[in-house]
């Protein structure tokens, strides 16, 4: 195989996953994470979702901490007058009990209230910034900001540029997941809608919903003509799916030394293929190899809108644009997780979170942590239920179903089957 070399060949960039709970950031770790960036709501732009509180996000922390790895606290809503004494305060938690390695904020307001209450607190300027050129990259760091995490909008000859220009400024950059079809993410659409303001962490996502367009004429005021495309409507604004895997050496070569994954509202399943995948993709480019295929195709197998690698290498245009479907696709589903190992003093049967529907005799792939092979293909030879009878099929939400499957199997292993197209 040939090795190609690089100026940055042996340095490991930084592979940077989201925790949206506890049990994702294991996952995150276990499959190869460096660090993750988390939150707690009200301060975060996942507030809606996110499963943290503050018990489970210690736990997270002392986690992370025995680990010796890294985490960063997400802090970038871009606050209204009525959270200012609420931000102190919790800053204040922050610099108290949490002590991240760095604060990931977007508000130039709350980078003050860093400074005032927890002054040697390192801080990352988030995407929501738009931080698109090297003289505002040179502004945030005359702030105090070490790392900046560059808009999705550049291009990579843009990125290399920053870097030339501002060489001691650490940058990170989204290399995988969805991409909002705003600025930077800074958008009023759900706003207006719903009344869920995206700046805020509860953006209702209006960008994927069907919409059926209209013309009016000058002259003839009230009557409305539709704009055809199909019997649902249009996805005007439903991007396509970031995914950079091939690009990673071309990223770093550009001076970027934070490669980070979207996505704390995903799966499990989600959050280890993607981390498994990119842990790959990495340490194949700092050993010299040249990229693997087989890796992005890796990436097919969860759920996409199909893929695009952003602004990379140019305006996009209208590939960019999914206008058949606001839903992910996949070719592989989620079957479930393994929870435990041995069970029943049997060597070859596991317990089983079931996430959607498989029967017995179904060939399934595993997904492990810490595993040098992508995935095993195994066979379903018989699951049990609670009562200890033996069943044929298992539905989603089932957690305590044992699946037989053959010996040596990790506890975290992620259960896909193929999906079959009719």
């Amino acid at each position: 195989m040939t090795k190609n070399k690089t100026k940055n060949q042996g340095i490991a960039p930084e592979l940077l996953v989201p925790a949206g709970d506890l049990d994702k950031l294991k996952f995150a770790f276990e499959y190869g994470a460096d660090a993750v960036y988390m939150g707690l709501p009200s301060f975060s732009m996942r507030s809606r979702t996110n499963e943290f509180d503050e018990k489970s996000f210690m736990e997270g922390v002392d986690l992370v901490r025995k680990l010796g790895k890294k985490f960063y606290i997400t802090e970038n809503i871009f606050t209204r007058n009525n959270k200012v004494e609420a931000f102190k305060k919790h800053l204040a938690y922050v610099r108290d009990e949490v002590k991240p390695d760095a604060i990931i904020l977007a508000d130039p307001g709350i980078l003050e209230l860093v400074r005032e209450v927890y002054p040697e607190a390192c801080v990352h300027l988030s995407v929501q910034a738009n931080c698109l050129n090297y003289k505002a990259v040179e502004f945030w760091q005359k702030q105090g900001v070490s790392r900046v995490i560059l808009p999705r909008e550049l291009m990579l000859q843009e990125i290399a540029e920053i870097h030339e220009k501002v060489p001691s400024m650490e940058l990170e950059y989204f290399v995988h997941g969805a991409i909002c079809m705003a600025y930077s993410g800074r958008c009023l659409i759900s706003n207006y809608l719903t009344g869920r303001d995206s700046n805020q962490g509860i953006c209702a996502q209006s960008c994927r919903w069907k919409y059926k367009m209209y013309l009016e004429e000058e002259l003839r005021p009230g009557e409305f003509m539709p704009v055809e495309e199909d019997e649902h409507g249009t996805y005007i604004m439903n991007s396509k799916d970031n995914c950079q895997i091939e690009y990673l050496r071309d990223l770093q070569e550009a001076g970027v030394c934070s490669f980070k994954v979207e996505g704390r509202n995903k799966t499990v399943y989600y959050l280890g293929s993607v981390t498994k995948a990119y842990r790959r993709a990495i340490d194949d480019m700092v050993a010299g190899r040249d990229f693997d295929p087989s890796l992005r195709e890796e990436l097919d197998k969860i759920a996409n809108r199909g893929y695009v690698p952003g602004f990379l290498k140019g305006f996009p245009g209208s590939s960019q644009i999914n206008l058949e479907s606001p839903a992910s696709k996949a070719d592989h589903y989620f079957v479930g997780v393994v929870r435990e190992a041995d069970v029943l003093g049997q060597d070859d049967l596991y317990r089983v979170e079931v996430r959607n529907r498989v029967e017995v005799g179904d060939e399934i792939e595993v997904v492990e942590p810490g595993c040098e092979e992508m995935f095993k293909k195994v066979k379903i030879e018989e699951m049990i239920g609670l009562d200890k009878e033996s069943v044929d099929v298992a539905h989603g939400g089932a957690k305590d179903i044992y699946f037989r499957l053959g010996k040596g199997l990790k506890v975290g292993g992620l259960l896909r089957g193929r999906v079959v197209v009719a």
